[in-house]
């Protein structure tokens, strides 16, 4: 199976929101800059991100996108589905009752072995995705990543971190 390369950007982005503080937030731009990706590529999957309820897309001067929940709250499955769609990565087609050798329909009574096969590689890989936590992949790299890796990222996300005013500041 192979996934887009969207899902390495949208998980990375995630990843790099987690360290966006309290109500702030960062440009789509700016994450694109980051991992060297076309700005309006990554905008689609921002989107698509945003409408999963992954991310909150902020309008405005000072807006951007943040995470719409805790990190506790996102599994990888949850990205990839945001990304990909909810349809398996295979679609069984029946092919063999199809072509000159194919018999009347009551000799396929039994489900194709073929497609009961993937369809649990495909429960095996959903589950596996659905237990690793967002939370989990950011406290395992701020743990084990070189740490100028570490600190090149904060210094990236407080650089480009856009503060959201609180509710009473804009009031007035």
């Amino acid at each position: 199976m192979k996934l887009s390369e969207g899902v390495e950007a949208a998980i990375h982005c995630a990843a790099m929101l987690a360290g966006v503080e309290g109500q702030g937030t960062l440009p789509g731009a700016a994450m694109a800059e980051a991992f060297g990706l076309s700005p309006s590529y990554l905008l689609k999957h921002l989107n698509a991100l945003t409408a999963a309820g992954i991310l909150e897309s902020v309008p405005g001067p000072a807006g951007g996108y943040r995470l719409a929940r805790a990190t506790e709250r996102i599994t990888l499955l949850d990205i990839v589905l945001a990304i990909e769609g909810r349809d398996p990565a295979f679609r069984c087609g029946e092919i063999r009752q199809c072509g000159p050798a194919r018999l009347d329909a009551s000799a396929y009574a039994k489900p194709c072995g073929i497609n009961v096969a993937m369809q649990k590689a495909e429960r095996a890989y959903r589950a596996a995705l659905a237990e690793a936590r967002l939370s989990d992949i950011v406290a395992k790299h701020m743990r084990d990543a070189d740490p100028r890796s570490v600190a090149a990222n904060r210094a990236f996300v407080e650089r480009h971190q856009r503060p959201q005013k609180s509710t009473k500041q804009t009031e007035r």
